[in-house]
Parts: structure tokens; C-alpha cells; sequence
């Protein structure tokens, strides 16, 4: 009997024990998965494509001697100070009180700030921009910012007029937002004059004789832009290296096929081989310009390039890149890449710009050297950081002009802050492929997200809370 009761002592000890340890590991597998997501959103937002890497060391505008952690004494002094909550929990702070040039504001993602008389703007993600909670009622002196700097595809509904003129304030990749981020790929001037990746011609014509013309580097498959049907009839015309998941018929070295080893040495020195690159933005869209056009002028390839119809005003010189949109078919593209492979004269009056070191380009000079941000530069802010600063020194413009007994100034988006055509997909024959659901998405997306934003601007407008029933029931009304 004695050894029965031991046996169900030890029993009941073991299950409790496991018990113990499997919550315990829950725990941690809970806590770890949160870190990876933040960890995961700070390098998205840092690097502004998606790819994991160390956490930012410079994520916030101020040095660190001049940021005022909150605490009892400095809580009570945020009454002398505007207050920006980022209603999209953005940079993860509960409260800082940063120095932006001569002004102070007092940031902070605690929305317990909401009715606060000292609130007065919310500073929005696009990303994470929906229906389920907006800050409303929206009062007179709430002043509502915007900082958006991925495409279309991440949310439709603020490509709509409805939508993007909510916002006082903007940040996107526009060249007509109030703060523009159209270079926000792009180091520096000096990166694009580097010859630190450039392997001279004869050598690359060397390595013609086991490398295609064309490299295709693209693990996004199928979006709004429809570059893998052009890439695909592309290469019934010309020989394609294709890496990545998208049309794959090569592999790189197992250490590189982490998308985070993108910008790693040694991938660049496999691209940097290649005579032409195939540059094709995931959406077609003003001033969108990403690394795929920056990527390959960095590394003296030529970028064959399609996406934003404004990309003449970003190339470094006249001829620096060939324009998909300059020719009617694939096969005409082919045809002039292949002319310029055998022409050694020809192809190197595309790098000329890179062999001399000079750019042209004035706007794109204006554009680097006047930017308040910069890209992986510990040195300077980032655009999250301008971002903030430029919403808490508008505001603060307004606190001065009402203290002198004056209006205040009246900041409003335009549809040009944030705007891209209807998607289109590509047909060069009635056999075209059509079977590709992700492909076929993205019109009747756009369509129903012209819906979205009517819905939305006439439930916002009317300044009081809404459901997520009642937004559906506009958006699908008859």
C-alpha cells in the first residue's frame, strides 16, 4: 500500500514538473516570437524592404545625452510639450521627449494620451493604416501624419483620394509629399561613383562564356507589376540567369539564399559579373524607385528597367539604364540588349557615366544633398526621425502663430503625395498564362479598395466610431 501511495507521489510530482517546464517553454517561444516581429519591423522600416537583420542602432532622431527617458519627474513636465502619439506603434516607445532644432516634443505610442489636451497629432504607418481603430473624434486642432514608403500592395485603400487626403502631414516616396523619400534606396553620391564592385568588360566578356547576358534576382513572385509574365515571354528571346523563387533556373551559393544576404559581399559580387540586370519594380507607381534600380548602378551592371514612368528625372546621367518602356515587345528588348553584348563601343556609353565618375543629373544632386536623412549612416537621422521632426516643428509653427493672436496654418495631402494607376497585366498572345491566382488579383483588389476609401473617408468625416460591420456594409452596399 505504502509503495502504491510513493508510486502516486512520484507520479503526480513528474506531472506537475512537466507541466511546470512546458509552460515555461511556452513562454519563452511567446517572447521570442515577439522580439523576432519587432526585430523583424524595425529592419523592414530602417532598410524600407523586408529582410532580417540586427536591430537598428540608430532608430530614434536624438542622441542619446539629449533624449529624456520618461520617468516621475519629466511625466510631470510633458504638459509644456506637444504630444505625438504614433497611433501605429511604430517605434515601440512608451515616451521620449526628443529636441527637434529649437522645438521639443514629447512622442510616445501610449494611447492613453488620446484625450490628452496637450495631444495634438497621431502619426500613422501605412502598412499598418486600417478600419479597426482610428483616433476619433477627430478634434479641430488634431493634426493627422502619414509615413508610407512601400507600394501599393501593402494597402491599397491610401492610393484613393478619400483616403490620402486625411492627412495633414505626409512622408512617402512622392516627390510632392512634405517630406520626400523617393532616394530612400540610395546612400549617397559616392556609392553610385564606386568602382569597388566594377569588373572591367573584357572580363565580363570573358564570363559570358558560362554566364547569361541577363540576371533576374526576384523572390516576390507574381505582384501588382506582372514582371514575371514580361520576364517569362523575355527569355523565349534571350538567355535569362534567373536566381530567387521567381522563374528559377539557377542557384546561388547556399550561404546566400537567405533574402537577407541581398546586400551581403558576396552576392554583390556575383551580380557585379553580369552585364545586364532586369530592374523590375513590384508596382508601377510615380517616383516609386527601389534597390532593384540603385542595386546595379552601384555595381557598374546596367539596370534594364521597368516601374516608375518618372524614372528619367532619377538616372545619374542621359544613358544609364535601358527603359523597358522604350520598346513594344520583349523581343525588340532582346533584340537591343543582344546588339549591345556583341558591341563593346555601345555598351560601355552606358557606364561611361560610372567609368568617369560624373552625374549629370541635377535634380537627383538637389535631391541627396538637401535630404534631412540619411540611409545606414549612424551619423545622420533617418527618415523616421525626420519624419517625427517635421510633424512636431509644423505644429509647434502653429502653437507660435496662435500665441500672436494668428490662424493657423492649414497643412492638407494631395493625391499627388500618394498615388499609382490601376494595375495592368501583360498579353503578348491569346495563349498568354492566366492561371496564376496571385496575378489575377490585384485589379478587382484595386478596384474594391476604391470602395474601401469611399467607406472610410464618409465614416471618418462623420467623426464618430464605427464598427467593422458598418464599414463592410458601405463597401459592399449595392
Amino acid at each position: 500500500m505504502v509503495r502504491v501511495q510513493r508510486r502516486k507521489l512520484w507520479a503526480s510530482c513528474l506531472c506537475i514538473t512537466a507541466t511546470i517546464f512546458l509552460l515555461v517553454t511556452l513562454q519563452v517561444v511567446v517572447e521570442l516570437g515577439k522580439l523576432e516581429r519587432k526585430k523583424f519591423k524595425n529592419s523592414n522600416l530602417r532598410d524600407g524592404h523586408a529582410k532580417m537583420e540586427e536591430e537598428p542602432t540608430h532608430l530614434y532622431p536624438f542622441p542619446k545625452k539629449e533624449a529624456l527617458t520618461l520617468n516621475r519627474k519629466t511625466k510631470l513636465d510633458t504638459d509644456k510639450y506637444p504630444v505625438m502619439l504614433w497611433w501605429s506603434p511604430l517605434t515601440g516607445e512608451s515616451g521620449r521627449l526628443g529636441q527637434c532644432g529649437a522645438d521639443a516634443c514629447f512622442f510616445t505610442i501610449n494611447r492613453t494620451y488620446l484625450r490628452h489636451h496637450m495631444t495634438k497629432a497621431f502619426l500613422f504607418y501605412g502598412t499598418d493604416f486600417n478600419i479597426d481603430s482610428l483616433p476619433l473624434p477627430r478634434k479641430a486642432h488634431h493634426d493627422w501624419a502619414l509615413f508610407h514608403e512601400e507600394s501599393p500592395k501593402n494597402n491599397y485603400k491610401l492610393f484613393h483620394k478619400p483616403v490620402i487626403t486625411l492627412f495633414n502631414y505626409t512622408a512617402t516616396f512622392s516627390r510632392h509629399s512634405h517630406l520626400p523619400l523617393t532616394t530612400q534606396y540610395l546612400e549617397g553620391i559616392e556609392v553610385l561613383k564606386s568602382h569597388r564592385y566594377l569588373v572591367p568588360l573584357q572580363s565580363k566578356n570573358s564570363l559570358r562564356k558560362r554566364l547569361a547576358p541577363l540576371v533576374y534576382v526576384q523572390s516576390d513572385c507574381d505582384p501588382p507589376s506582372d514582371r514575371d509574365s514580361y520576364v517569362q515571354e523575355l527569355m523565349t528571346y534571350i538567355e535569362v540567369d534567373s536566381y530567387g523563387e521567381c522563374l528559377r533556373n539557377k542557384d546561388l551559393p547556399q550561404q546566400l539564399k537567405n533574402p537577407a544576404s541581398m546586400d551581403a559581399d558576396g552576392f554583390y559580387r556575383i551580380i557585379a559579373q553580369y552585364k545586364f540586370i532586369l530592374a523590375f519594380e513590384n508596382a508601377v507607381c510615380d517616383d516609386y524607385i527601389t534597390e532593384k534600380f540603385w542595386r546595379p548602378l552601384k555595381l557598374g551592371v546596367i539596370p534594364v528597367y521597368y516601374g516608375s514612368p518618372s524614372i528619367t528625372d532619377w538616372l545619374p546621367s542621359n544613358r544609364s539604364a535601358i527603359l523597358v518602356s522604350e520598346f513594344s515587345h520583349p523581343r525588340e528588348l532582346a533584340s537591343y540588349i543582344r546588339q549591345l553584348d556583341y558591341d563593346d563601343r555601345r555598351y560601355e556609353a552606358y557606364i561611361e557615366w560610372k567609368l568617369k565618375g560624373e552625374i549629370s543629373n541635377q535634380r537627383l544632386l538637389t535631391a541627396l544633398r538637401e535630404r534631412k536623412w540619411g540611409v545606414q549612416d549612424i551619423n545622420q537621422d533617418n527618415y523616421i526621425d525626420a519624419f517625427e521632426c517635421m510633424v512636431c516643428n509644423k505644429v509647434w509653427d502653429n502653437i507660435r502663430l496662435q500665441a500672436k493672436g494668428l490662424p493657423p496654418k492649414r497643412w492638407k495631402a494631395e493625391v499627388t503625395h500618394l498615388s499609382c494607376p490601376e494595375p495592368t497585366v501583360f498579353a503578348f498572345s491569346p495563349l498568354a498564362p492566366r492561371w496564376r491566382s496571385l496575378r489575377e488579383m490585384w485589379i478587382p483588389s484595386f478596384e474594391q479598395s476604391k470602395k474601401e476609401a469611399q467607406a472610410l473617408r464618409w465614416l471618418v468625416d462623420r467623426n464618430q466610431n464605427f464598427s467593422a460591420q458598418e464599414f463592410w456594409a458601405l463597401v459592399f452596399k449595392d
